[in-house]
């Protein structure tokens, strides 16, 4: 049963938390929204949201010591999922924030749009086209969510789960073995969001 299940959704005064919480609260989960490490640690499932500046969200989690959390998190194998910004902070840097390390679970940097005359930053619906077959994105290719963003990662190739196009063709969502995140905000997706949301929780309970 999915609300047997408990996502802790890492809580670090960096954004869309209540959103994503109440969505994941709409599709079952048990949700734990937290800023203590050692309640991460102790969850089923991890969930890393994040909006505003990458060099801002890396040094809130660190202040709180969820760098740590996450690596850990991931490194047991929990499920993991990372939302917006709290994708690109998995990557090894960014253009955004020079000199700033992110957590380097993903490799490659987080770049800015040149979108070729488009306007920056990145806002609205947006198409996703799947590169790579995964449970969380299962039923979506083709499906719009909604984007806010300026910067995207550039993975490595491996790591690439599907794409969207603005001004050319950009990373919308990356991931490996226990890891997914998607660029796009799932919570602010309507019918296409909660699905995915879903089935993050499916793979979550199958893990």
């Amino acid at each position: 049963m999915a609300g047997s299940l408990r996502v802790s959704v890492i809580d670090y005064d960096a954004g869309n938390t209540l959103s994503v919480t109440r969505a994941l609260e709409k599709v079952g989960a048990n949700v734990d929204l937290t800023s203590d490490p050692s309640r991460v640690l102790s969850a089923d499932a991890v969930v890393l949201p994040g909006v505003g500046a990458f060099g801002d969200c890396v040094k809130k989690l660190r202040e709180r010591g969820m760098d740590e959390a996450c690596r850990e998190a991931y490194e047991v194998g929990k499920p993991f999922l990372g939302v917006c910004v709290g994708l690109q902070i998995l990557f090894d840097g960014s253009e955004e924030t020079p000199g700033v390390d992110g957590l380097g679970i993903l490799s490659g940097n987080v770049v800015r749009f040149s979108a070729n005359g488009m306007k920056v930053p990145h806002m609205g619906w947006n198409q996703i086209s799947v590169s790579r077959e995964h449970p969380v994105l299962d039923g979506l290719d083709g499906e719009a969510f909604y984007f806010v963003h300026s910067y995207y990662p550039e993975p490595e190739s491996g790591d690439l789960l599907g794409t969207s196009d603005y001004g050319g063709s950009f990373c919308a969502a990356a991931g490996r073995e226990n890891l997914v995140a998607v660029q796009f905000h799932p919570e602010k997706s309507s019918r296409a969001g909660l699905k995915l949301y879903e089935n993050f929780l499916g793979w979550a309970r199958r893990g």
